[in-house]
This record gives C-alpha cells, structure tokens and sequence, in this order.
C-alpha cells in the first residue's frame, strides 16, 4: 500500500463503526466525539449537559452524531443509552465509558465528606461498570466489540487528586482487568487510557484555574517537554483502542501521560535538573 493509501485508511479508520460516549458532550469525550466522527464513525453522545450535548450534534450533524440524555450511576439510564443506540444503528462497536467528575477539592483524608466520596465513586467507577455491563449485554450476542474506560494517572499514584477520585480511578482499572478476562471469549476487548493533567472546563473547575493557567500547571509539573497534553491526544488513543489496529489489544491501561507515572518525578526533576 503506498503512502497515500496508508493515509486514507488511517483517515477513515473507524469507518462503519458505531460508538455511544458517556460525558461525550465536553471534555476529552466532546474531542473524542469530535475525532471518531472525521475518521468515519457513527457517534451517540450520553451525558447529562442537554444543551452542550444538542450543540455538539448540530455542529456535527444530526446524520453522524446523536444525543441521548444520561445519568451514569442511573441503571435505567445507561440501558436506554444502548438500546438508543441499538434502535439507531443496528449495533454498538465502541463503548467509551469516559463520564467523570473530581469533586471536592479537600486532599486530606480529614477533609473528605462521605457523600461526595460516594458521589464521585459512583459516578467515576459505577458509570463504568453500569456502562460495560450494559454494552456487554449486546456485544455478547455480536461476538465483538470494544470497551474503553477513562482512567487517570491518579488510577496508578496517589497523592496527585483527592482521594475520592483516586480510589474511583484505580478501581476502574480493576473493573478493566477483570471485564477483559471475562468477555474476551465473547470476541470484546476491554481497555483503559490513562491521562495526565488535561485542561478541560471539568478540570478547571476543580483546580480553581482558569484553563490557561491549569495548562501552565500542567506543563510546568509534565516530564515530557515541549508538548501539551490536549483532549485531542487522548481521544486519538481512544481511536486506537477502539479500531481494529488494536485487534487484539485487550487488558491493556495505557498512559497518555508522557512518562508522568514511570518516575517520582521530584526526585526525578532534582537528578536531572543539570542535564
């Protein structure tokens, strides 16, 4: 295949797919929406912002992207996001459970409020686990599909995020491992990505940074220099982890973090500060 075949096929690599996004409508699942649409795809945003989520389906058109209001840690919700779906397209191909929040801001253990902790639990970890059991329910029957789930370099280090959300992140991962297993025998992948610092409008808002000042952060602490993490890069490893490329990729977390979470990065910045 020549180069120009090689760019064409990566350009419509998920032509035919069917993809449903929870938190589709902002984010790294608006990018995501966004980048699954031009390589091809067929997209239904769930998310529970109506008005952002309609936004993004007239942008992009009504024939290729759809929205379907969702509550994640909502079980009756989640089924009718893929039963939508399944009315629609006839079949789902990749589930991208992407829906998160952060909550409070507090990073003590003393800080912490019980409720919120539930909150973020049940919407980070929940919404992942209502999200593949629902998609599980008609990929059995196909025999294939793709499940990702949106970790976070807080799924495998602590100390970077409160509490709540770093016990949700790492137990997503989990969840990943043990879907992976269990359904590769029907033909389904399951995988993670795992992010560093992103500055999205859900990430502004719980560092109280404007999110200018949150990128800054985020590449002053980054190990990789001379690049900024977008939702945009995120969302292309999620193309990967949802084409037929990762065939058989499953069980995987994969970092897109730049190195973040393969140092301790203050003694790392203090090692290499000379070079």
């Amino acid at each position: 295949m020549g180069s120009a075949g090689v760019l064409s096929s990566v350009a419509r690599r998920l032509e035919g797919k069917v993809a449903l996004i929870t938190g589709g409508a902002s984010g790294i699942g608006k990018a995501t929406a966004k980048l699954f649409a031009r390589y091809g795809a067929r997209v239904v945003i769930a998310d529970v912002q109506d008005d952002k989520g309609h936004e993004l389906c007239r942008d992009l058109g009504p024939n290729v992207v759809s929205y379907v209001h969702c509550d994640v840690t909502d079980e009756s919700h989640v089924r009718e996001a893929v039963d939508s779906t399944m009315s629609r397209h006839g079949k789902l191909d990749i589930m991208f459970n992407n829906a998160g929040i952060i909550g409070s801001p507090g990073m003590q253990i003393l800080e912490t409020d019980k409720a919120n902790f539930e909150k973020v639990v049940g919407v980070n970890l929940v919404g992942c686990y209502l999200g593949t059991k629902q998609a599980a329910r008609v990929m059995i029957p196909a025999r294939q599909g793709s499940i990702v789930m949106t970790a976070s370099v807080a799924g495998v280090i602590g100390a970077l995020t409160p509490h709540a959300y770093t016990c949700s992140k790492h137990a997503v991962v989990g969840l990943m491992r043990g879907a992976a297993v269990e359904l590769g025998q029907f033909g389904i992948r399951v995988n993670c990505v795992s992010p560093y610092l992103v500055a999205t409008p859900l990430a502004s808002k719980a560092f109280s940074r404007d999110e200018e000042k949150l990128e800054e952060f985020a590449e002053e602490h980054a190990v990789l220099k001379g690049k900024t993490l977008k939702a945009e890069d995120v969302a292309e490893a999620v193309a990967y982890l949802g084409s037929d490329e990762a065939g058989y990729v499953s069980g995987l977390n994969l970092p897109v973090d730049g190195a973040f979470t393969k140092t301790n990065t203050a003694l790392g910045l203090h090692l290499y500060s000379d070079l």
